[in-house]
């Protein structure tokens, strides 16, 4: 078909980008995952959701299911113009074809592509805080996988529209717009970072709109950037969204723009339990919920207390938890009804472990009476701040208790075990007072389960309920919120609140509130994103004609396999066997202590005096040239025999007052250690002072250990070209040549430690050099389980770009630590020799908060307390 005479524009290919794919934040995962199953029925395959490869857990990421051999002849292509990518398919209903990309490589280019993109279209990222930049980064390899991908396909006559979600992925739409000007674009966003700015610092939104100067209050809440980035790409974008009348009024204030289409947001039903499976899913939630509320009161609550729920995005006063509380106080101070109630905050927010209440049986008090798990900063807190102002108390004689569940709502939280649909059917009311709220997904949610909610006028939900559907049953009650009014709000709330208790489990409540969910399920409002995406491929098709660039043809790789007459080579390793009375040179040459002992140098430089010196000094190498006939020769000769018991008793006699040594337990971290010329994982004096220290902790018999990194390759060798240029040559270490042992666990297997990378995890085993009485643990990640660009993070000592060295920092401290603790190993003190080890802190940070249950501060203070620092050369922040 000609481009030219296209009537139809329905597109053939759809592209959604966004932050939240396959990594759960916010209401966009629920948007995407919920619409999924609806737009793959009308393209199939030919719809693919794009998100950032940023999952940072050792286990795998439970909402991506990998398939490295989808897209596999274009994902060779990609890798050649620099695009890091995996693909597999989104573990949700309909399972669609992901794309997550890894965007980190393009940190280092930056400056080049903000410079590019002030350039074209004055985007202002001066501004832009690191939150920004990372996000602006993935938008634009977003927007390069997409034309990437589109090019491969090789067919201009394809219609293919790419649909880029929040600010977080616009930088997306200015890639395309210059790069690949035929691919359409829409841009929705689903709140203005000014909008949300302003109403969260306690200015009113609403009532002072249209006199807010855009730029100054951007500059005064420090969301320039932002705010720039939103207006270029609404401006931009061939079709532009947002969710909800009240949202498009701040656009049209603050992009000078109005959407082209209002795309509310739908659920989809086959989340929702029927007939048997519901009665029995809420009678279990309600078990459960009254379950946690008796642990942390040790108050009976009757199986008909009236249970209520707010949840959400923690925006303290943007989602209104504010009014939420104040009216839970105002019931409670009043006594102003019979039946208990169990107010429910499922709020994510900075959580530490479990409350001991539910592992130990520990007795809540103070802010842990209302906590599932302890809050790093309970102090600062505003939900507990504003529970004990309000005299929420949590006793037995109180009617209201409050339960603040700070974490995600997964099915393994470890308090109500519960996904947060499985936990939310079993409440009698939900309550969402919000001042800034674009849509309203949780009042939306609470519905499809027959559950009545409170929302507000200030809610998109709120605002498309008043406008479309007559109420009759109170199955969504719309409070009406005015600037500055919060105690009538507050009143018409506690109003609707006791209204509900009274009513009890009203059938035609949940009859209503059933019919109304139907009414905006995707299979009735996806059709706003086709016209948004039919609107942008009409626009984008006069640019094709002009301005597409040329294809490249689809290959196939075929494999074909020829069988020919060739040897099969295998690497084998031969052990080299020692005579009983030569075995103690072994038990020398594999302890550093040798190199710092004069008659024990002298002793296996006298083996092969010839050859000592072009051995490098290594006597593992040495005893590996050792033939039948050297043997013979060595134990012939009565003096070297002599000379090897004696030096032989001097060490298992050194060795063995390695049980005196301190009760105080030092760990120390470097990046390199001198210890002896054949080990090359030092380059200076840094490393020879590491590698002396540990000389001179084994003699003073301290109890002592270190922790490095094992390069591959050491450090480089610099030669001189004819023509006088420096190269530097690196030669692998064999490391069957150095005195290297396995560090294996009681089970006899090799002990490993994994560290989180964008979407990957790096493993890394461990191996022990024995300095006299100290053991020096050095990580390897250069084993078959890493990918080839993981294999070089301990290549080098100090090679590579700012990302290779920080891959190094990040293995040595945070793999450092969690060797340490695969070990058994308490250090007393935690001696970092330079800043490479900082990440030591971090982990340490973390798992004080977690395993011994410290807040924030006080985790701090340990790790101050209990580490040392050493700089040697002082360098700017």
């Amino acid at each position: 078909m000609n481009i030219k005479n296209r009537n139809n524009m329905k597109p053939n290919y759809i592209f959604e980008i966004s932050w939240e794919i396959c990594n759960k934040v916010g209401g966009i995962y629920t948007v995407l995952a919920s619409k999924a199953k609806v737009i793959q029925e009308q393209f199939n395959d030919n719809y693919i959701l794009i998100g950032p490869d940023v999952w940072k857990e050792t286990t795998p990421n439970p909402d991506f299911i990998e398939e490295p051999d989808l897209l596999s002849d274009w994902k060779a292509a990609a890798w050649n113009e620099g695009l890091k990518v995996r693909t597999g398919r989104w573990n949700i209903a309909g399972k669609p074809i992901v794309i997550l990309v890894d965007f980190t490589p393009l940190f280092s280019k930056k400056d080049d592509i903000f410079t590019k993109l002030w350039e074209g279209f004055k985007l202002d990222s001066l501004h832009g805080q690191w939150d920004y930049i990372e996000s602006a980064m993935f938008g634009y390899a977003a927007g390069h996988v997409v034309e990437s991908l589109s090019h491969f396909r090789g067919n201009s006559d394809l219609v293919t529209v790419a649909h880029f979600h929040e600010w977080m992925t616009a930088t997306g739409i200015l890639y395309l717009k210059t790069s690949a000007p035929q691919i359409g674009t829409v841009f929705t966003t689903h709140a203005t970072a000014l909008g949300r700015s302003i109403a969260g610092n306690g200015y009113p939104l609403y009532e002072n709109l249209k006199n807010y100067d855009t730029v100054k209050m951007a500059e005064k809440f420090n969301v320039r950037s932002k705010n720039s980035l939103e207006t270029i790409a609404a401006q931009q974008a061939d079709s532009f969204t947002t969710v909800s009348n009240i949202t498009a009024l701040e656009c049209k204030q603050f992009y000078n723009k109005k959407p082209d289409e209002i795309t509310i947001n739908g659920f989809d039903e086959h989340f929702i339990p029927k007939g048997r499976n519901f009665t029995e899913k809420r009678v279990q939630a309600r078990k459960k919920a009254l379950e946690i509320a008796s642990k942390l009161t040790e108050k009976t609550f009757a199986d008909d207390t009236f249970l209520i729920i707010n949840s959400g995005r923690y925006e303290f006063r943007n989602k209104g938890i504010d009014l939420y509380i104040k009216t839970l106080g105002e019931i409670n101070k009043n006594n102003e009804t019979d039946k208990d109630i169990v107010a429910f905050i499922a709020v994510p927010a900075g959580h530490g472990e479990v409350n001991r209440v539910f592992t130990t049986g520990e007795k809540a008090e103070g802010t842990s009476k209302y906590l599932t798990h302890y809050l790093w900063n309970p102090q600062e807190d505003p939900t507990l701040q504003e529970a004990i102002r309000n005299g929420l108390n949590n006793t037995a004689n109180d009617k209201v208790t409050l339960v603040f569940l700070p974490a995600y709502l997964d099915g393994k939280d470890g308090v109500a075990n519960y996904s947060y649909y499985d936990f939310l059917i079993g409440f009698d009311l939900s309550v969402f007072p919000s001042y800034y709220e674009p849509w309203g997904y949780t009042p939306m949610e609470s519905i499809a389960f027959k559950v009545p909610t409170i929302t507000t006028s200030f809610a998109g939900f709120g605002e498309w309920i008043t406008k479309h559907y007559k109420v009759k049953h109170e199955a969504v009650t719309v409070i009406h919120r005015e600037e500055g009014k919060d105690e009538l709000a507050i009143n018409d709330i506690k109003t609707a609140l006791l209204h509900h208790l009274s009513a009890g489990n009203n059938a035609d409540t949940k009859k209503e509130a059933e019919a109304i969910s139907k009414q905006l399920q995707w299979n009735k409002l996806a059709k706003h994103y086709f016209n948004a995406w039919n609107h942008a491929a009409q626009r984008a098709s006069g640019r094709a004609t002009i301005e597409a660039p040329s294809y490249i043809p689809q290959t196939r790789q075929v494999d074909v396999s020829i069988q020919k007459d060739r040897p099969q080579w295998k690497k084998i390793l031969i052990k080299p066997v020692l005579p009983k009375e030569l075995e103690p040179l072994k038990e020398l040459a594999y302890n550093l202590w040798w190199s710092w002992n004069t008659e024990a140098s002298e002793l296996f430089a006298s083996i092969l005096p010839d050859q000592w010196e072009t051995l490098e000094f290594n006597p593992v190498k040495l005893l590996e040239q050792l033939s039948s006939f050297d043997h013979k020769r060595l134990m012939n000769s009565a003096d070297f025999m002599k000379n090897l018991r004696n030096v032989h008793q001097t060490f298992k006699a050194y060795m063995t007052d390695k049980k005196n040594q301190d009760k105080t337990s030092i760990a120390y971290f470097s990046m390199e250690y001198g210890l002896h010329v054949s080990l090359k994982i030092y380059s200076g004096g840094l490393g020879i002072l590491a590698g002396d220290y540990l000389k001179q902790a084994s003699d003073s018999n301290k109890n002592f250990m270190a922790v490095g990194l094992l390069y591959r390759y050491g450090y480089f060798k610099q030669k001189i070209t004819y023509s006088g240029d420096q190269i530097a040559e690196s030669i692998p270490q064999k490391f069957t040549q150095l005195p290297l042992i396995p560090v294996r666990n009681s089970n006899g297997e090799w002990i490993t430690v994994k560290i989180a990378l964008p979407g990957r995890s790096v493993i890394a085993k461990a191996w022990q050099v024995n300095v006299g009485r100290i053991p020096l643990y050095l990580l390897d990640t250069d084993i078959e389980e890493n990918t080839m660009e993981d294999r070089t993070i301990t290549h080098l000592l100090y090679g590579g770009d700012r990302e290779y060295r920080l891959k190094q920092e990040l293995l040595l401290g945070l793999g450092g630590i969690r060797l340490i603790d695969k070990l058994n190993k308490k250090p007393d003190v935690f001696h970092s020799n330079e800043g490479h080890s900082a990440f030591i802190g971090l982990e340490r940070l973390k798992n004080l908060m977690e395993e011994y249950k410290l807040d924030f501060e006080s985790a701090k203070e340990v790790v101050k307390a209990s580490t040392l620092f050493t700089t040697h050369t002082p360098v700017p922040a």
